[in-house]
Order: C-alpha cells, then structure tokens, then sequence
C-alpha cells in the first residue's frame, strides 16, 4: 500500500507560480509511473502530467510549456512546478503512482486557486 500526501497548493493571481509537492511512503512498494491530476469545478478529473522512473514527461495541452514535472526517486517524492497560472488551472490536484506491480494509489489532494 502506497500512501500519498500532496502539498503545496493556495491561493495565487493569475500569472504567479506554485510548487505542489507529493510525498510518497508505505512499508512495501516500488513506484513505476508517477503523476498529477487535477478536477476543475464542474468538471472531471483530468491529467496534468506523467513521468516515469527514468525521467521521461507528458504534459496535457493546456498545461504544456508553463507546468514542469520532476521526481526525487531517492525521497519518494513527485514536484509539479506551476507557472503563468490561470484561473482556468484552478481546481483540487491529485498525486497519483502507479507501482511495478500494476496497482495505483492516490492522494486526497491538495487546492490550486488561481484569481483574476
């Protein structure tokens, strides 16, 4: 079982960044893929970005070119690097990993609101 804080989220104006934080523990587990979600009010949740243990990234359109996704495998640790919010990035983010087995864990997420 894989046990998943997020942190990091607030209140920011459209334009600023944000560094959202996932801490990953448990006593048994290998993480594979790790990555963000988040769900917009009103609407589903959606993938944000994905990275894999070696390092190689995916990014949503509507993020691309402004979030950046980064792991710290030593310290189980999954970073989404937030800039040039927009309101429209406003939503609850989730920290989501997928472990060598096959199984997924998430967290309970963490609050991103973006102001005019």
């Amino acid at each position: 079982q894989v046990h998943l804080v997020e942190s990091g989220g607030g209140l920011v104006q459209a334009g600023g960044s944000l560094r959202l934080s996932c801490a990953a523990s448990g006593s048994h587990f290998s993480i594979n893929v790790m990555a963000w979600y988040r769900q917009a009010p009103g609407k589903q949740r959606e993938l944000v970005a994905i990275i894999s243990k070696r390092g190689s990234t995916r990014y949503a359109d509507s993020v691309k070119g402004r979030f950046s996704i980064s792991r710290d495998n030593a310290e189980n640790t999954l970073y989404l690097d937030m800039n040039n919010l927009k309101p429209e990035d406003t939503g609850v983010y989730y920290c989501n990993v997928e472990t060598t087995d096959g199984g997924r864990s998430w967290g309970l997420g963490t609050q991103v609101t973006v102001s005019s």
